[in-house]
């Protein structure tokens, strides 16, 4: 029997292997079990042990704490301050691509890739003179 914390675990194992570009088959290896048990971990299938939670952050290079993270528990909201992006968004494969690609650049191509996307919202225009 699963519940909302199992799925959540479930979604932030499946984000941190997409955003490596990892798979199933290769994560499943990296800590000794079979890639159909990876599939019912990011399904919320099958509860995640402390142990092999463990061994997950340390193949995924996070803390435990990663897959908590937010969480909605007592008075905490599910988004950190300034982070008002949609979870999905985060798990989609477009975005993950686009991720990657932008950590692959140079420091400069970055940052002007970043003021070229926020002068592409129409929403920030003003905040910048701010």
């Amino acid at each position: 029997m699963t519940n909302a914390i199992d799925h959540h675990v479930g979604k932030r194992i499946r984000r941190r292997r997409r955003l490596l570009g990892l798979t199933q088959q290769q994560l499943a290896q990296s800590v000794g079990i079979r890639f159909q048990q990876i599939q019912k971990y990011e399904s919320g299938a099958n509860r995640v042990s402390a142990s092999r939670l463990f061994e997950l952050a340390e193949a995924l290079d996070v803390p435990v704490q990663y897959f908590y993270e937010g969480l909605q528990g007592s008075g905490e909201s599910a988004a950190p301050e300034g982070e008002n992006v949609a979870a999905d968004v985060l798990s989609q494969k477009e975005t993950l691509d686009l991720v990657r690609a932008y950590y692959k650049l140079n420091e400069r191509p970055r940052r002007r890739l970043l003021e070229l996307a926020r002068s592409l919202d129409p929403d920030a225009r003003g905040e910048s003179a701010a």
